[in-house]
């Protein structure tokens, strides 16, 4: 019982004004239970066990004295009640739990009926009265946050792990991350939430601010589906009989009321669900509790192993309703050697179900901080915390405490940069960087080797890069960063360099300004529809050679900075001189008598003498404004954070105008405006579309081609899969414009909703993704676009591939066919 004396001890040593309950609750077989409810019958003041089993029930002075009764109340276990007289400031309550005994003998059979499905339908009838009942309310909120693992590898892909900020002893083995926070909240259905954390406390920060937030475990299962990165169909969703099976164990009486106990196993493997248990009230068909968990191939995110969650819920007499009380879920991980689990722990107290909330209750502003959250001392955290610290976590808070003081001292950054800017013998072929962490600035020199690429009018290229950064405090609140770069072509036999400085302002608005300028080699669309490196494969590989390029000598500066919440703005004034560049080789690997390298214009691909471009100068200016409708943001000390609303698309409006251009008619101005939006569609999948149209005003038939509208063609069998504007079996410039268009991206992923329904198949995990594509300008006919395939591909935690089969209909060549591969990151 070393927690018990433990307890005791750390009690007396407290010199509060309140008066305290302490104990240890075990099983009849002397097990610690952790996260027992409880609370004082008829109040809102209550705590948790913690993973010890053990409490801290803190009362009012005013307690002193008077009798009063005590639950203890835990899922799968006899609710106990017992009589305290509070006689002293500290008064030791340890309690031994037995196991509920449950019994059928109240069960209501009807024939041919599962009994368990009578009471999930009852349950499911009632959800929505049951949500409303509960939905809004103000409420006082407490989260811990807990991550450790078990013995960390010293290297994860080369890199060095080290001792994950202190947290690894000489077993790689640790707490990673702890961190805690108190909250005033308040909440209306269906997504108006606001928190503000009166107290944040981080394991080895003294000036951290944990990101445990009480809108990230506001999680529901009268809902119909619990967003876990997919949609987690809920036990008593309105379709929950297409997903679950069900089993009534038994019943037994809390508070005068016959509880239900319902096993929940899946209809299929691999489907988007839970499995456990869950405990529902008779007659008024409301969540007791809940014992569920689920895994990472149904969230889909393969590190994750396992994902448990346990909610607890209390009488709320006034309002005849069993609200939540606490909240655990429980996760373990394991990728790349790196195996561990964690805990995330929510209690609710307090609560206001009748708030009168008015039109201001509530803003676009989710979450903020009071002044001083993060400098509470151990006093003001032994009085709030709602649930006591385990040993290990003390230990924690120890040993990370004493040892940062010495880990922010300009002796140990400097002994750890020291180590770090050791310069080796492969420096000069990787790179090589050299830190000053606690002066927070930094110098390199980028690894030549990995820059070298090969295209048909450089031949073999290779960079390198300088660069030198520097911050304002540990969030980077401020920055500054400025790069020189060099890139010389061997078959060119040409020198072209860039140089650039950006400065970060704050990251509030994120105000940033830059400057660049040089001459550099660039693709005719800026927005490199083929990547360098694989135009150096297919180029040598394949002979083909996408990619085309013009030389730009450029100078120009940069803004942006968020005006208002929702409202970003862009500008971007440059002057530019462009030169057509020509082929200066053929090398490649494989050579074929059947193919031969086109030439560097897309408008004449067989004419190795030509350009696509004349050498002009030219001004350009261009300004962009992006709302995000909607939008809602975190408040944190060091910055914003924005959380963009899914019910309403982005939309960004353009113009771009060239000026002063060498070439009179090279003059142009163009509008565009874009619609962006990804949604969920409840269990059936993810939508994401992209809508795009523009048109030039006053521009003749001679605009330079560098200005024209270009569309993210794709020739090869690769694909992006995080990126819908595009068209992947069109040629790379056949639709280029300087007319009205409009282009238009669809594509919905099915999340298993029906591969996970057909038999053998959805032991693979794999997602449906369906697509369409269009584009439409003025001077050629539609074209059309489809794709259907399979995302989550892969075997074991390594499921990052994407293969979709894509039709094209319309393009000059005729309708094209194409099996593509996709890699998502």
């Amino acid at each position: 019982m070393r927690t018990h004396y433990f307890i005791i001890f750390l009690t007396l040593l407290s010199s509060t004004l309140t008066a305290q309950i302490t104990g240890v609750v075990t099983s009849q077989n002397g097990e610690q239970l952790p996260f027992v409810n409880v609370y004082i019958e008829n109040s809102n003041r209550g705590t948790t066990t913690n993973g010890d089993g053990a409490y801290e029930l803190l009362l009012e002075r005013e307690d002193q004295g008077k009798e009063m009764v005590v639950v203890f109340q835990f899922l799968g276990f006899e609710t106990i009640t017992r009589m305290v007289e509070i006689g002293s400031p500290q008064v030791v309550l340890d309690i031994v739990m037995t196991e509920a005994t449950t019994s059928l003998d109240e069960v209501i059979v009807e024939a041919g009926v599962n009994p368990a499905d009578r009471i999930i339908r009852a349950t499911i009838a009632n959800r929505k009265k049951n949500l409303d009942v509960i939905g809004e309310y103000t409420a006082k909120f407490y989260s811990r946050g807990l991550w450790q693992v078990q013995d960390a590898p010293d290297k994860i892909l080369g890199q060095e792990v080290g001792d994950l900020g202190g947290g690894l002893d000489s077993t790689r083995t640790g707490i990673i991350y702890l961190s805690e926070t108190i909250s005033d909240i308040k909440y209306q259905r269906p997504d108006n939430f606001s928190e503000v954390i009166v107290a944040s406390k981080v394991s080895g920060d003294d000036n951290g601010f944990s990101f445990n937030t009480a809108s990230d475990a506001n999680f529901s299962f009268y809902e119909n589906t619990l967003n876990l990165n997919a949609q987690i169909v809920s036990p008593i969703a309105s379709n929950a009989f297409a997903y679950y099976k069900y089993t009534l164990e038994g019943t037994f009486y809390e508070n005068n009321q016959l509880i239900n106990k319902v096993t929940v196993t899946p209809r299929r493997v691999n489907d988007r669900v839970f499995t456990g248990t869950i405990y529902i009230v008779e007659d008024s068909w409301q969540l007791y509790g809940v014992d569920l968990h689920t895994d990472g191939a149904a969230i889909q995110v393969p590190f994750i192993e396992s994902l448990n969650f346990k909610q607890n819920f209390k009488y709320e007499d006034e309002l005849k309703q069993w609200v939540k009380i606490s909240q655990v879920i429980d996760f373990s991980f394991g990728f790349l050697g790196l195996k561990g689990d964690g805990r995330f722990t929510a209690a609710y107290s307090d609560y206001n179900f009748n708030p009168k909330f008015g039109k201001g209750s509530f803003s676009a502003e989710i979450l903020s901080f009071s002044q001083n959250a993060n400098k509470k001392d151990s006093t003001f955290w032994d009085q709030k915390r709602p649930v006591p610290l385990t040993l290990l976590e003390q230990e924690d808070y120890v040993k990370k405490d004493s040892i940062q003081v010495i880990r922010k001292s300009n002796k140990y950054l400097d002994s750890i940069d020291a180590r770090g800017n050791r310069f080796k013998i492969t420096s000069p072929i990787f790179g090589y960087d050299y830190t000053d962490t606690y002066n927070r600035w930094r110098v390199g020199v980028s690894s030549p080797l990995q820059a070298i690429q090969y295209n048909t009018v450089q031949g073999w290229n290779g960079s390198l890069q300088a660069s030198y950064s520097n911050w304002s405090d540990d969030d980077y609140t401020k920055t500054f960063y400025a790069f020189a770069k060099a890139n010389y072509g061997f078959s060119e036999d040409q020198l072209r360099y860039t140089l650039g400085v950006t400065r970060r302002f704050n990251r509030t608005n994120r105000a940033v300004v830059s400057l660049t300028g040089g001459v550099d080699l660039q693709q005719f669309n800026n927005a490199e529809p083929i990547r360098p490196i694989f135009n150096t494969a297919y180029s040598l590989l394949r002979e083909k050679n996408f990619a085309k390029y013009y030389e730009k000598e450029f100078a120009q500066i940069g803004y942006g900075q968020e005006l208002v919440n929702g409202l970003r703005v862009n500008a971007i004034l440059a002057y530019e001189k462009r030169n057509p560049v020509f082929n200066t080789t053929d090398q490649t690997f494989f050579p074929s008598d059947d193919r031969e390298f086109t030439s560097n214009n897309p408008l004449a691909p067989s004419s190795n003498g030509s350009a696509a471009i004349t050498t002009h100068r030219i001004g350009k200016f261009f300004t962009s404004a992006t709302i995000n409708f909607g939008q809602k943001y975190y408040s944190y000390p060091s910055g914003k954070f924005n959380v963009q609303s899914e019910r309403y698309p982005a939309i960004t409006l353009v113009y771009e105008k060239g000026f002063g251009a060498s070439v009179a008619d090279y003059n142009f101005d163009q509008l565009r405006i874009v619609a962006q939006q990804e949604f969920n569609v409840g269990n059936k999948g993810r939508l994401s579309y992209d809508l795009r149209a523009g048109t030039f005003l006053g521009t003749g038939d001679e605009i330079s081609f560098v200005d024209r509208q270009h569309f993210n063609g794709n020739e090869t069998v690769l694909f992006e899969p995080g990126a819908i504007n595009r068209f992947n079996v069109l040629p790379y410039y056949e639709r280029s414009t300087n007319t009205g268009y409009f282009e238009a991206h669809a594509e919905h992923n099915f999340k298993g909703w029906i591969l996970g329904k057909i038999p053998g198949i959805n032991k693979l995990n794999f997602n449906l993704v369906a697509g369409a594509h269009l584009l439409s300008t003025q001077d050629q006919r539609l074209y059309r676009e489809f794709n259907v395939g399979l995302s989550n591909v892969g075997w074991g935690k390594f499921r990052l591939l994407r293969v979709d089969y894509v039709y094209g209909q319309g393009a000059l060549g005729g309708n094209k066919g194409a099996f593509l591969i996709g890699l998502s990151l």
